[in-house]
């Protein structure tokens, strides 16, 4: 497959200090991506704390509370190119109490990196992160051996911690049927063996570097190939008296979640089952025959059908199902409990529905790989529950299709965002 221009996405987890932030400074700072005056800001904020070398972990940490106290907080995000293709980084916190910032940027990372102390080994950040990764049907993973350099470069050390992992992994049930693959490294972020340059001191590896396993990683977004998938945002019914033409143009604007659509498709509108062809496709005032996930673009039918916002355009046949009740995982972001008494928004494409929890079925004890039962779900918590709805939505289930397969859910009376879910199992 041709990686040329293409974009990859991932994600770097794990417990507090395994390093995530130095490693990901270390990539840009190795491929020759930073800015003169970023790496003078870090120099100066260096040689204030002591240090007598650029402490690279700050390109990441962007807040002033995160380079105070020397850990990632928040999210964050860089970007970085090589001549073989684009990517965006995701540096997620290791702290068990942002673990909520970690789903969230899992939802749309195509790898992951999982970092590993050398010296700590396996810890239940570790365990928690892999865990989640999974659940957000992440298939590709690069465990990282890293602080190798604190070890002596001992062999065994890796060796140990690669079987250990492997176990964790295997012992990890959720999505079984997924296709995995899994790159072991020992490296040190801090002196830079095995991130893009390999160095002498781990001669007894004989994989690629970091750098190189990203650059033939997979990158290529499964949903142009899964089913027609496209939410209605708006109907567009653009008013200009001098223009004859827009009298009668009717369009309906949204973006591709998944499949590809041409002009003279037949189609599908959900929830009124009604049935027509593809008349023409705009991406803004251009012209096009053919539409790919996941491109925004304004779709005309050849016949009048009554379509709102939160309707779905389908293919006639493979359609996703209608249901006003079904089971999920969530994810609790909230710092106020769920309440079961309460009615909560659900976020779906372009629709919004009212709901409530019906059923708390379990929750997953990280430290066990275990389901446990449970009454309430707090923070953090990675719960199995039951959703009924007032309005229908049209969803498939997340292993089958992402996009159409996650929600969020939302406090009603705060428009706080409190939980992201994934729909296992559709009445």
């Amino acid at each position: 497959m041709d990686k040329t221009d293409s974009l990859l996405r991932f994600i770097t987890c794990g417990s507090v200090d395994d390093g995530k932030s130095t490693l990901i400074g270390r990539l840009l700072y190795d491929s020759k991506t930073i800015l003169s005056d970023t790496l003078n800001q870090i120099e100066k904020t260096s040689h204030k704390r002591g240090l007598s070398a650029v402490d690279l972990s700050l390109l990441t940490d962007g807040l002033q509370a995160e380079r105070e106290q020397g850990i990632t907080i928040d999210v964050a995000y860089r970007y970085f190119s090589t001549p073989t293709r684009k990517y965006i980084i995701a540096d997620s916190p290791g702290h068990e109490q942002y673990t909520r910032n970690m789903v969230t940027a899992a939802s749309t990372a195509q790898a992951a990196i999982i970092l590993i102390d050398a010296r700590k080994g396996i810890l239940t950040q570790t365990k928690r992160h892999t865990y989640l990764s999974k659940l957000l049907g992440i298939n590709q993973f690069v465990v990282a051996v890293n602080k190798m350099d604190l070890v002596n470069y001992d062999q065994e050390t890796f060796n140990s911690i690669v079987k250990e992992y492997k176990a964790l992994f295997d012992a990890i049930s959720v999505n079984k049927n997924n296709q995995f693959t899994i790159n072991f490294i020992p490296m040190s972020a801090l002196n830079g063996d095995m991130v893009v340059e390999r160095l002498d001191n781990m001669n007894w590896y004989p994989g690629d570097t970091l750098l190189e396993i990203l650059e033939n990683a997979d990158s290529q977004s499964t949903n142009s190939n899964l089913a027609f998938r496209y939410p209605v945002q708006y109907v567009c019914r653009p008013r200009d008296s001098e223009n004859k033409e827009l009298h009668d143009f009717r369009s309906f604007m949204g973006r591709l979640e998944s499949g590809r659509i041409k002009v003279g498709d037949k189609i599908k509108s959900l929830p009124s089952n009604q049935e027509s062809t593809i008349k023409a496709i705009y991406i803004g005032d251009q012209v096009i025959n053919e539409a790919i996930s996941p491109q925004s673009v304004s779709i005309l039918l050849n016949d009048e059908i009554d379509i709102s916002r939160g309707d779905m355009l389908t293919e006639l046949t493979n359609t996703p199902s209608i249901t006003k009740d079904f089971n999920a995982t969530i994810c609790w972001l909230s710092e106020e409990p769920l309440n079961q008494g309460r009615v909560y928004k659900i976020m779906h494409t372009s629709k919004i529905a009212k709901a409530k929890i019906s059923s708390i079925f379990d929750k997953i004890d990280v430290n066990t790989l275990t389901s446990i039962e449970a009454d309430k779900i707090e923070t953090n918590d990675i719960a199995n529950i039951r959703i009924a709805l007032a309005q229908p939505i049209m969803s498939d289930n997340y292993f089958d299709n992402r996009k159409t397969g996650s929600f969020i859910i939302v406090d009603d009376s705060t428009n706080h965002t409190v939980a992201a879910g994934m729909i296992n199992n559709i009445n």
